[in-house]
């Protein structure tokens, strides 16, 4: 089933780069919903660092804008473990504007990318 989901995204995010230019920026914020409390938590990440929020650990890999529209629609990698399980419980890429596309799937937190920041 990974493997399905990670051959469409690679789909769905190919139109749009080659349909517009994507820029890279140097991160983004995501927010973090801790479902046990109802608290959400807006995380500035930078590329390649790793951050604790939680029981989590988020990393982005990646977050990607259309190059003419830096407000435009953002698109981000993420890694994200939960304790210190080596298996990561969400790992690929998350669009702003449908986070329900390709969602992590958790008992207690949901994730979802905000914007590229530079």
């Amino acid at each position: 089933m990974r493997a399905v989901w990670a051959s469409l995204m690679a789909v769905c995010l190919a139109a749009p780069v080659a349909a517009q230019n994507a820029a890279s920026a140097g991160g983004g914020d995501i927010r973090v919903l801790d479902k046990l409390n109802g608290q959400t938590t807006d995380v500035s990440l930078q590329n390649g660092v790793p951050q604790q929020v939680g029981l989590l650990q988020i990393r982005m890999n990646d977050c990607r804008f259309p190059a003419r529209n830096p407000a435009g629609d953002a698109y981000a990698a993420l890694t994200v473990t939960y304790r210190d399980e080596p298996v990561p419980v969400f790992d690929g890429w998350m669009i702003a504007s449908s986070p329900a596309l390709n969602a992590m799937d958790h008992p207690r937190y949901d994730v979802w990318v905000l914007r590229c920041a530079s």
